[in-house]
């Protein structure tokens, strides 16, 4: 039973395809393959997106962030005051101005904070996590990514915190 239907199929699909084959002319042909190859190189350039670097500077080591295709990597962040220092800012404050450093990284890319599909979060106190967590909690979308915590002996220039992202554009 199932042989005789897979034949009859094949019989099928085989008449069918000499049926269109042959009413097409020979400039239906060409306008088809044409039209066939400039579908297939339309689809080219998704495939081959650009890459680019996103605030790279010349003579740094790193760019806060990375595009390939619709992928974006956002370095490590810390959260510095306006003048750009560190000292006397608590987790709190560290934890949100270091979710803005993240925030302005995402937009300048063209993707947007709910795009944010996993967080590492490095911290150099697990007793600050909770404090953390509230600002986190206010100032990341929901739905929350995933997202690792890791406590750290240290951070660059006496951070307390410092969060690395990767957002995929949908």
């Amino acid at each position: 039973m199932v042989r005789s239907t897979y034949h009859r199929d094949c019989r099928v699909l085989s008449s069918f395809t000499m049926k269109f084959t042959a009413q097409m002319r020979p400039n239906r042909i060409q306008t088809f393959f044409f039209s066939m190859c400039l579908l297939a190189l339309c689809a080219v350039p998704g495939a081959f997106a650009q890459n680019r670097a996103i605030d790279f500077k010349e003579g740094m080591p790193f760019s806060n962030g990375y595009v390939a295709g619709n992928t974006l990597y956002v370095a490590g962040q810390q959260g510095p005051d306006s003048n750009g220092k560190l000292a006397g800012l608590d987790i709190s404050e560290q934890t949100k101005n270091t979710i803005a450093a993240i925030e302005k990284i995402v937009k300048k890319a063209g993707f947007q904070m709910s795009d944010i599909t996993s967080v590492t979060v490095y911290i150099t106190d697990l007793n600050d996590v909770p404090k953390m967590n509230d600002v986190y909690k206010k100032l990341m979308p929901n739905p929350k990514p995933a997202r690792a915590t890791v406590q750290v002996a240290g951070l660059i220039g006496g951070a307390k915190i410092e969060i690395s992202a990767i957002a995929v554009k949908q």
